[in-house]
């Protein structure tokens, strides 16, 4: 008997068996999950059991079992967790940092006023165009125009640092 039919032949079997086991539990897959994970380290030690169906049966029986024992064992929060760490996510945070600093890198990379104008732009003060022009001594005019130029140039910088990122899984 090959493994695909054993586990053809016992899937069905698996199934009775699980509802009848946690007859109403609202995962009984994670139960068919760890039997079939039982039946793979089975299969690799010591080839398919004599006798499918008595094991699987005693099988579902001991993981619902354990299942049960460590549902019994898991204690709820009794409290939230603390404000500072509920929303944290070091990884996304770690992500935004390395984001923004290859953003700035490639506004320093701009040529002529650029970088100085997508700064002005992103600047946490939220300058209005007429400030903005202002600082940077040109009609607020023309101020449209080379901020469009400054964007284009800003996409191709970026989207040749991310097209090579991308096909080697990085980005």
């Amino acid at each position: 008997m090959t493994y695909d039919t054993v586990i053809e032949t016992l899937r069905p079997l698996l199934a009775a068996e699980v509802r009848a086991e946690l007859p109403g539990a609202a995962e009984p897959r994670d139960l068919e999950q760890a039997v079939w994970v039982r039946l793979l380290e089975h299969l690799g030690t010591q080839g398919p059991p004599a006798d499918p169906a008595a094991w699987l049966t005693a099988t579902v029986r001991a993981e619902a079992n354990r299942q049960r024992g460590a549902d019994r064992s898991e204690q709820p929060y009794v409290t939230e967790p603390a404000a500072e760490t509920a929303g944290s996510d070091p990884e996304r945070e770690a992500l935004d940092r390395e984001r923004a600093a290859a953003l700035h890198a490639a506004i320093r990379r701009l040529p002529g006023r650029c970088p100085r104008l997508i700064g002005a732009l992103l600047s946490p003060q939220d300058l209005t165009y007429r400030e903005i022009a202002g600082e940077l001594g040109m009609s607020q005019g023309s101020l449209g125009p080379e901020r469009s130029r400054c964007l284009g140039c800003l996409r191709r910088i970026l989207g040749s640092e991310v097209a090579p990122m991308a096909r080697r899984g990085k980005g």
